[in-house]
């Protein structure tokens, strides 16, 4: 629903559709269609990518030590079907200069599932005051006992939108620096006559809408439905940023699969993470 990029100096090329594939021995192509390539799982998708498991059996999983634990060809030949080949915009070229850098001999680099750099955007149906809307939920992983646990780190709420457009320049109402000498009696000005009373707060203030999004549920305003859409955003591979989504067709090209690809120049990687937490 939202991450179809619009960033300045970011652009992405047409890329010609490519058949349902498989994997024969490790880091062949085939469309034989010996491999069942859908990436069914997320969890698959990083064992895949890392080269974790066997390319003819999702049930085989290999471990340090295996020989073709992290394998340069048989990641290869993963990478390759784990984006999206029939609808995605990624061109051949930036797709290969991708996987070129994440299978580098020198310096190869691989996804870890508990290491920061990774989001879940999770679109989710609300009831709200007897109106049916979208939240875009913003979770990530933390620490958690011996374990680990997903934690909403911020909403996008369309009701809450424009509920703080504070003013800014002579539109902006503000208390006089006496107000002192009059023991603050004119915060009436803020908090009776005013209808935008966040013209009083500081230059730097920001609504905290994941705090007004909980505070509507516990007044029972507000009341989940449903989920509709999950899609995934990684940062963990240097100097790129690529978007994971679950693709549900017919064919070998299906499951969860890169749909985005954006090389990092300076400063892109802050624009995204705003446009992502719908702050830009």
């Amino acid at each position: 629903m939202r991450i179809i990029f619009l960033f300045i100096a970011i652009s992405i090329a047409s890329i010609s559709i490519v058949s349902g594939q498989g994997i024969g021995s490790p880091g062949t192509i085939q469309d034989d269609g010996r491999f069942a390539a859908s990436t069914k799982q997320l969890n698959q998708f990083f064992r895949r990518f890392n080269g974790e498991e066997s390319p003819t059996d999702g049930n085989i999983r290999y471990y340090p030590g295996d020989s073709s634990y992290h394998s340069r060809s048989l990641r290869r030949g993963f990478i390759d079907i784990l984006f999206d080949n029939q609808t995605s915009s990624v061109s051949p070229d930036l797709k290969k200069t991708f996987i070129d850098t994440v299978l580098s001999e020198h310096f190869p680099q691989f996804l870890n599932f508990h290491r920061e750099g990774w989001l879940a955007e999770v679109q989710a149906e609300f009831v709200f005051k007897g109106k049916r809307e979208t939240a875009t939920l913003i979770l990530k992983l933390q620490p958690e006992g011996l374990g680990y646990e997903w934690v909403i780190d911020e909403v996008s709420f369309p009701p809450f939108k424009n509920l703080f457009n504070k003013p800014v320049g002579g539109e902006k109402d503000f208390l006089h620096p006496l107000s002192h000498e009059l023991g603050f009696m004119n915060l009436r000005r803020a908090f009776q006559d005013s209808q935008k009373p966040e013209s009083f707060t500081e230059t730097s203030f920001k609504p905290d809408y994941l705090t007004l999004f909980l505070y509507e549920m516990k007044q029972n305003n507000l009341r989940f439905e449903t989920v509709s859409d999950v899609k995934f955003h990684f940062f963990q591979i240097e100097g790129w940023y690529f978007e994971v989504n679950q693709f549900n067709r017919p064919g070998f090209n299906t499951g969860w699969l890169i749909a985005n690809l954006v090389k990092l120049n300076p400063g892109d990687k802050e624009t995204i993470q705003k446009y992502i937490y719908d702050q830009e």
